[in-house]
Parts: structure tokens; sequence; C-alpha cells
């Protein structure tokens, strides 16, 4: 099992019973009126998760890493991730990182190794890439698990505030 792969499962297996031990009320709290509670943090992850799922059973079918973005904030409005069950989600949030565990875990080092001169990194990436760089598959996945990693520790920081 490649490293990132073990690290992913440990950031979703650590996590988990943190997210689960979050009261419902302190995972409805919004920092600030513009700025989105520990349940809307959470389903923009699960939102990130069903993206990156499609790219990374595609990103196994064609020789680039070009995929189009999705309306972020938009997605988290139209879901009302705030009036979702806390517990609900983290589960939702857990089970669909342990199927894209699973996914990653299978995929040859081949792909995961192989320069991809066209991708669109530079716009949908958490940490970018000049589209005039080559990536690989594995920078994709690796840029995924950063991203849910930052959110994380972003929904940790929420319930922890002064608020909380």
């Amino acid at each position: 099992m490649s490293d990132f792969v073990e690290e992913f499962q440990r950031v979703i297996d650590s996590t988990e019973p943190r997210l689960l031990a979050i009261t419902e009320r302190q995972a409805s709290i919004r920092p600030a009126p513009d700025r989105w509670s520990a349940k809307e943090v959470l389903g923009h992850l699960i939102d990130s998760a069903a993206n990156n799922h499609r790219r990374f059973v595609e990103a196994q079918l064609k020789d680039d890493l070009m995929f189009p973005g999705y309306a972020q904030e938009q997605w988290v409005v139209v879901q009302q991730y705030q009036q979702a069950a806390w517990s609900s989600l983290v589960t939702l949030w857990a089970a669909y990182n342990r199927h894209l565990i699973h996914v990653v875990s299978s995929i040859s080092d081949a792909q995961l190794h192989e320069p991809r001169a066209r991708h669109t990194l530079d716009q949908i990436a958490w940490q970018t890439v000049s589209r005039d760089v080559p990536v690989t598959f594995e920078y994709l996945i690796r840029d995924y698990i950063g991203h849910l990693r930052d959110h994380v520790n972003q929904i940790l920081a929420i319930v922890d505030g002064p608020e909380a």
C-alpha cells in the first residue's frame, strides 16, 4: 500500500471519532455570518469527495487530468447542510472517503506516476499547478488529502473556538 493511501486511511480513522464527539449545537455554529459552520464545511468535504470520486475513476480511463470544477459555495447552499443531522453527515463523509481509499488503493504505480501534460489543476486543485507543468495522478490524490486535512482542521478550530 502506498504511503499516501496509508496516510489517507489514518486521517479518516483518526478524524471520524473526533467529529462524532462534536455536538449538534457545536456543529451548527457559524463563526461569522459569512463563514461556514462545521456542518457546512463537512458538507463541502462530501461534495469534494463526490467530485474527486469521478476524477479518480476517470483518470484511470484516459491520459490527461482534464476535469471541470464545480460551484462549491452554491452546492453547500442548495444541499442545505446546515439543516442536516451532524451524525449523518459524519457517517456519510467517512463512508465516502473509505470508498475513495478503496478506489485509489488499486491504482497501478504506472498510472500514479506517469506525468500528464494536459490538466486543469491550475483551476481545480487545492494547491494549484501551472498549466504548463506536467502533473501526476498521485499529485491529484495527495492534493485531495491535503484539502481534506485542511478543512478537518478548520472544523476542529470552529468547534474549539470561543463561541463553542
